[in-house]
């Protein structure tokens, strides 16, 4: 079958949106047609290759759609259902039956092999491979073919144009606030960045009853909309100190801290600016083999410091408690989006690094 896929051919190459030919559904495989499609920073540090991936590929991890036609051993969902799309787990793995999928042991082979466990791809231009399956999905396409374990049903009265970024960007910031710090009503939070998982972590604490929610970020129009959706105080992070702010703000430090920007300097502040027994999440993803530099003696007095990955979320149990939160009004995550058609995706992707668009939705069909 012809799709329309927007292809990242070299490093660093703008996104060429062509014609290809997929592949029908595998035994355990589900063929989405796809509406919408968030766009992450993730796929852009692939498209840098920061984070090496096979290429030429199709991105593209935050998809949602209908189911348009099933393998003949999948019974989780069925032709015409409305799904979101997530990364992709084993499912056999000693984590994965531990209920840890996030942290599966074949986490990267299964999300940025480029492909299939076996190698082969399911998308194909004129009878040569195009480099498939990242996150499970490539979703920046018309359709996609993803796996029964990454795709998750969803409520058919939602926008499902809004809901593919439930399935990386925003479960990450907010699970890792609900999820991995399990932050508690009535205390403090400092949150360094505001992009799409930055506020997400914002709406998150906001939702569980923080009551000093502090963001922490560059751009002012970012900061106002941080404040909008419940942080307490911002930050501009190049005219003042942040750790010396966050320390008058709470007193003793923060309670729990979030650094969501990948920048090795940024984490050291995330990490002095926490209480003792404090908890610094870090969410940020710098390309491989970057390190950062702590003081030890900070670190000794009951301070920890816990790598977070797609929010610990397991989810199909957490995108509908989203989804729930998102219908009550305590998560509106439409505020954080700008539409895009697929055409113009690398548009999208400049409105992006300019900090213009918090989270670029491209849209393959309006409903």
């Amino acid at each position: 079958m012809k799709v329309k896929a927007a292809v990242v051919k070299e490093k660093s190459a703008p996104f060429s949106v062509e014609e290809l030919e997929i592949e029908d559904p595998r035994s355990e495989e589900v063929l989405v047609r796809l509406v919408a499609t968030g766009l992450c920073h993730t796929d852009l540090i692939v498209q840098d290759q920061d984070y090496p991936v096979p290429l030429p590929a199709v991105l593209g991890h935050e998809g949602a759609g209908i189911v348009e036609k099933v393998g003949d051993r999948v019974t989780k969902v069925k032709p015409g259902d409305p799904v979101a799309l997530s990364f992709l787990s084993c499912g056999t793995c000693v984590n994965c039956i531990q209920g840890k999928v996030a942290y599966c042991l074949n986490f990267y082979d299964l999300n940025f092999g480029g492909g299939r466990l076996d190698h082969s791809t399911g998308l194909h231009q004129n009878g040569k491979e195009v480099h498939s399956h990242f996150f499970g999905q490539s979703s920046f396409a018309t359709y996609s073919l993803a796996h029964e374990r990454n795709v998750v049903k969803v409520p058919e009265d939602v926008p499902l144009e809004l809901m593919g970024p439930l399935g990386c960007g925003i479960q990450t910031g907010a699970g890792a606030v609900l999820n991995s710090l399990q932050v508690k009503a009535g205390k403090s939070i400092a949150v360094f960045g505001a992009g799409t998982v930055g506020i997400s972590a914002v709406m998150a604490a906001y939702a569980a009853g923080c009551t000093t929610i502090i963001s922490i970020d560059l751009k002012p129009e970012r900061l106002e909309l941080a404040r909008e959706l419940g942080a307490t105080h911002t930050i501009r992070g190049d005219q003042e100190d942040a750790v010396k702010k966050i320390q008058e703000i709470t007193g003793i430090g923060a309670h729990y801290a979030l650094e969501s920007t990948g920048i090795p300097k940024v984490l050291r502040q995330a990490v002095d600016c926490i209480a003792m027994t404090g908890v610094c999440g870090i969410i940020g993803a710098p390309p491989m083999g970057t390190e950062v530099s702590l003081d030890v003696n900070t670190l000794l007095f009951g301070r920890t410091v816990r790598g977070v990955i797609e929010g610990d979320s397991n989810p199909d149990i957490f995108i509908p408690q989203l989804i729930q939160l998102y219908q009550q009004g305590r998560f509106p995550i439409d505020k954080l989006m700008r539409f895009y058609p697929l055409e113009e995706i690398n548009q999208a992707v400049e409105d992006s690094k300019q900090g213009k668009t918090v989270k670029p939705i491209l849209q393959m069909e309006k409903r």
